[in-house]
């Protein structure tokens, strides 16, 4: 006989199994697609974005090759500096070999491995050109490092790219420091050589974090946006998986008694499992019957729900139709999306229904206030005003030096329905 065991969460907020940093269930649907998400390599067009790095980066090599020709006169031993070139190309050919054979993934030797290469570039080219006294003008593999780092970009964490294009200025500054003489003539041919080597990670870390931030923003918004179709009252998106959960539980549970598994009557145990389940299968029912598509889109969106608030007692989200609804969800997501109103929130009141509709009306109005903070008039949208043309005729106003709308959105009579 097999004890029952209760499912990883409950409606009452309890956590009866173990969750990931974003309290999502981690045994859940969206648990695993979250994990599948945040692996490594596996976010959304980012491999495009090493490719272009890549790309970049044999660019410069082929221009940083031509430039180590065009001063081979020059070099006292050329021969480590040809290593040098040697090395860089054999790191880089055999990262690119792993990454097409291997996937779009970097394990922590790889990456080990593609550092001390760097590092053994550097340190070749520096012994190449010590005896020039000018390191910024006759470095060339030392400063394709830097380059060099933009094949990893996508494939391992932003703060050991950021460290590693640390660690190569500070040997470039030091080797600069050390050999070259800080004069008019060369100060230049130094700083550019030291921003070569930084500036390609550094300029790759900010493309890759705000290109990431846009395709989760894209994505929680098409999230948000499948609650328009929902009904008046309904469960969200990771209720209606806890509900699902919450079934299967009590499926098996009646299975095990049927078949006999678990004998009759129930232990304390299974019968207080059973009364939990019961408890909060009801619990859902009831809250559908009070929660509008509104709230689910607000509570459930990482954008909306740390900056907008509701007010909506009477449920009076629910009346507005497809299109009402798309209008009010797009208005307040443009009003506090802006990057540039970092601090922009927003509170939306719908009613009270001020006087009720004439016998026979077959609509009702629903007054609905946004009121916002951070959000200057003349800084909105204009798609932000078609957006609220859709939910009904408006008026806008200025209040604390911030936005507020007044709408009348009329609805159909819910009486008629």
């Amino acid at each position: 006989m097999t004890d029952f065991e209760r499912p990883d969460e409950s409606t009452l907020g309890a956590i009866l199994g173990r969750r990931n940093r974003a309290g999502v269930p981690a045994g859940s649907t969206a648990g695993r697609a979250m994990r599948q998400a945040s692996a490594r390599g596996a976010s959304l067009g980012t491999g495009y974005l090493g490719v272009g790095g890549s790309i970049l980066a044999a660019i410069q090599g082929v221009y940083g090759i031509a430039l180590f020709l065009w001063h081979l006169p020059d070099y006292p031993n050329p021969v480590f500096a040809a290593a040098a070139w040697l090395l860089y190309a054999l790191a880089m050919l055999g990262v690119g070999v792993a990454i097409s054979t291997r996937g779009e993934r970097m394990p922590d030797w790889m990456f080990a491995l593609f550092l001390f290469a760097l590092a053994g570039v550097v340190t070749l080219d520096f012994v190449a050109i010590w005896p020039l006294h000018n390191v910024g003008q006759f470095a060339t593999a030392s400063i394709s490092t830097g380059f060099g780092l933009l094949v990893a970009l996508t494939l391992r964490r932003a703060r050991e790219i950021f460290g590693a294009a640390v660690l190569l200025g500070l040997a470039m500054l030091a080797a600069i420091l050390l050999t070259t003489p800080l004069t008019a003539e060369h100060i230049p041919a130094q700083v550019v050589a030291l921003a070569l080597v930084v500036a390609p990670s550094m300029f790759g870390l900010y493309v890759i974090r705000h290109f990431r931030r846009i395709v989760q923003l894209e994505l929680d918004r098409v999230l948000v946006q499948s609650t328009v179709s929902a009904p008046r009252f309904a469960v969200g998106m990771l209720a209606s998986e806890e509900l699902a959960r919450l079934d299967l539980a009590a499926e098996e549970l009646l299975d095990s008694v049927a078949t006999g598994r678990i004998k009759l009557p129930l232990s304390p145990k299974i019968a207080s499992t059973a009364a939990s389940l019961a408890t909060e299968l009801r619990l859902h029912l009831i809250e559908g019957r009070r929660e509008t598509w509104l709230y689910h889109a607000i509570t459930e969106s990482e954008q909306l729900g740390k900056s907008v608030s509701l007010i909506d007692r009477g449920s009076l989200a629910g009346l507005l139709g497809p299109q009402q609804r798309d209008g009010l969800l797009a208005a307040v997501w443009l009003l506090v999306s802006d990057k540039s109103k970092a601090t922009a929130t927003a509170i939306v009141t719908l009613g009270p229904v001020s006087s009720p509709p004439d016998p026979g009306s077959r609509t009702i109005t629903v007054p609905i206030v946004i009121t916002t903070t951070a959000v200057a008039r003349n800084r909105v949208d204009p798609a932000t005003w078609d957006a609220i043309g859709k939910v009904g005729r408006f008026i806008d106003s200025t209040q604390n030096s911030s936005l507020r709308v007044e709408i009348d959105c009329v609805v159909a009579n819910p009486a008629d329905q």
